[in-house]
């Protein structure tokens, strides 16, 4: 393969960068969101817990991420992305053994916490790393791919999850993680390119909110929030409609199977379609949107087992279409030295989407009933793609012209001479 030099990151690398290391991290995190949650659902009754304490328990992997993924994301510009991408997933793998080791109330608090500590370290280091280890001719596709993965950890895990507590309890499905976390440590640090840490100047509490508050940051993270927040929100409700509408507990674990498969399916095409200059991140990102409002309203207006379904696939379409343009707009605005804590702080809108989407639908439901909630949801993600649809802008050649002007690619999809 002929060799190039990756712009920005300092390092030389085939014109296929060694990226399937990261997807394997993607799925990690997703795997044990999910594959855990659904397992201490199981397992409730078993364990003895209250209800109260099982939600407090479910909430500590997204709580310990919400508070330390920015601080990690900006950790991996100081040290580097693949230091901060294997200590996480070592840290991961230690905490899984003490959740086999203990699988107790206090043992499953320990071990849910500091999974959730160490994803929150990995997660945004590895979507640095896409970004830093790719062009903006390439980079779309291979967020496709990091997305795709991160879907597939999100579908299977709990049917994983289901298999092996079946076959040896929770401590099972820990030392499965434990073993993914070191096999993805392993691969991390013998495949992955090094990438250089760059100059970087004093950042004040001033020049931070001027950054969080930037279009090319605040436009594309509010998609992935809104993006991640319906996709909460469908993963909660569409089993529950789906047993209301008499498809059974497998009939309804299956439709989201299905939108998790679809989003995996479409996200690397998208990708691809992107770096092409055949689909413009706006176009994407608003497309993504307006498909996820129109599938939740959907199921919002009429709960029959084709209806759900349409929305399992439409769900599953608009977070493959939204998705990579996002990231790929996200990282195309960024500067190299400063990669990590944009991404640790566009994580961070994901999860505060992903925790919001289903406290809004739960207490809208609970106030009148639950199409009502749903419904709200769809508005919101329809809004929200009014507003990207307003504010999503190419990002300013000139404001790195190592990324851009030399690849002959504006970020937004279109192509032109370099000068």
């Amino acid at each position: 393969m002929r060799a190039v030099r990756l712009p920005g990151s300092g390092v030389t690398s085939s014109t296929r960068p060694r990226l399937a290391p990261l997807y394997l991290a993607g799925f990690t995190t997703a795997f044990g969101a999910h594959g855990i949650a659904a397992a201490l659902g199981a397992e409730t009754e078993d364990i003895g817990w209250t209800l109260l304490a099982f939600g407090f328990t479910l909430a500590l992997y997204d709580l310990a991420e919400v508070l330390l993924k920015p601080l990690f994301g900006a950790l991996s510009d100081r040290v580097g992305v693949r230091p901060v991408i294997v200590g996480g997933l070592l840290a991961f793998a230690a905490f899984s053994v003490v959740g086999a080791l203990a699988p107790g109330m206090f043992g499953l608090v320990i071990a849910r916490f500091g999974q959730g500590a160490a994803a929150s370290a990995f997660s945004p280091a590895s979507s640095a790393a896409v970004a830093r280890l790719t062009d903006d001719a390439s980079r779309g596709r291979y967020f496709g791919r990091y997305g795709s993965w991160k879907s597939l950890g999100y579908a299977l895990g709990p049917l994983l999850g289901a298999v092996l507590v079946v076959v040896g309890g929770i401590p099972a499905l820990f030392w499965a993680l434990a073993v993914l976390g070191l096999a993805a440590a392993g691969w991390v640090l013998l495949a992955v390119p090094a990438v250089p840490v760059l100059p970087r100047k004093r950042v004040t509490l001033v020049d931070l909110g001027r950054e969080l508050l930037a279009p090319g940051f605040l436009v594309p993270t509010l998609v992935l929030a809104a993006t991640t927040g319906a996709l909460a929100v469908a993963v909660g409700f569409l089993p529950l409609l789906g047993r209301q509408a008499g498809l059974g507990t497998v009939g309804s674990m299956a439709i989201v199977t299905v939108l998790a498969i679809v989003s995996s399916i479409v996200q690397p095409f998208v990708g691809a379609a992107h770096d092409r200059g055949r689909l413009s991140v706006r176009l994407g990102a608003v497309g993504g949107l307006l498909l996820i409002g129109v599938g939740i309203g959907l199921s919002a207006l009429w709960v029959t087992p084709v209806v759900l379904c349409v929305t399992g696939v439409l769900v599953g379409a608009g977070v493959g279409l939204a998705t990579p343009v996002a990231f790929s707009h996200l990282a195309a605005s960024t500067p190299a030295e400063r990669m990590g804590r944009t991404m640790g702080s566009a994580e961070l809108g994901r999860e505060l989407g992903d925790a919001g989407g289903p406290l809004v639908a739960g207490a809208v439901a609970t106030a009148t009933v639950p199409a009502v909630g749903i419904g709200v949801i769809a508005v919101l993600t329809a809004g929200a793609g009014a507003l990207a649809l307003l504010g999503l802008r190419p990002p300013r050649v000139d404001a790195r012209p190592d990324q851009t002007r030399a690849n002959g690619h504006d970020g937004e999809g279109r192509n032109y001479e370099a000068t």
